[in-house]
């Protein structure tokens, strides 16, 4: 990949409960300036409608994402792959893309993620980065967790992915819900190795 090129990053948007974090993490990694290769599973695109409104459609995801986050989301660019088209780039570990998030991530696709099911793209896509050894970060959403979810957890974290839970901290005072967004979407962007400025770091003061 030349200096010149974008940072690709995948993102996978599954059903669990938490879509507005999945629309905060593609906006600030277009901000950035990224390629995106996003793939919404059946019961995500449900997801966004369901939370965030009949605009949410991934056919106006683009739309959608500057009406709601502002201009600078125009500095990135995205691609839609469908989850059933296991033939696409992005399930071959030859397709440069440095990282990937699934957020939210639906205990269904954990658990697929933690035996290498590969049963749709998102479940291979995120294989691709295991065995390539690139940064993978699942962001589950769950609670309570049950003792197959946990295992799960830590099977895909002995394989070498991030468990990041979606869990909003409170240190930096948030006043909305997008704040509380922002916070797990920065979170995010630090897993994937990036800086963020979507929230102040802890001082210790």
């Amino acid at each position: 990949m030349a200096a010149t090129d974008p940072r690709r990053i995948a993102i996978g948007v599954t059903g669990a409960s938490g879509a507005i974090y999945a629309v905060r993490t593609i906006a600030a990694l277009m901000e950035l300036g990224c390629h995106l290769d996003i793939v919404v599973s059946e019961y995500g695109r449900r997801l966004l409608g369901d939370e965030l409104g009949p605009d949410a459609r991934v056919d106006r995801l683009h739309d959608f994402l500057i009406e709601r986050h502002g201009p600078a989301v125009a500095r990135g660019t995205l691609v839609l792959h469908g989850n059933k088209d296991l033939g696409a780039a992005l399930a071959s570990g030859s397709h440069r893309c440095e990282g990937m998030v699934v957020v939210p991530c639906s205990m269904k696709t954990l658990a697929g993620v933690a035996h290498g099911l590969s049963q749709n793209l998102i479940e291979r896509a995120a294989d691709v980065m295991l065995k390539e050894r690139r940064r993978l970060v699942l962001v589950p959403r769950e609670t309570p967790m049950s003792l197959p979810d946990l295992r799960n957890m830590v099977a895909c974290a002995e394989a070498g992915a991030m468990i990041l839970p979606a869990m909003p901290a409170f240190y930096q005072k948030p006043a909305t819900i997008d704040d509380l967004a922002a916070f797990v979407a920065g979170k995010i962007l630090n897993a994937l190795g990036f800086e963020q400025k979507l929230f102040p770091p802890w001082k210790g003061e």
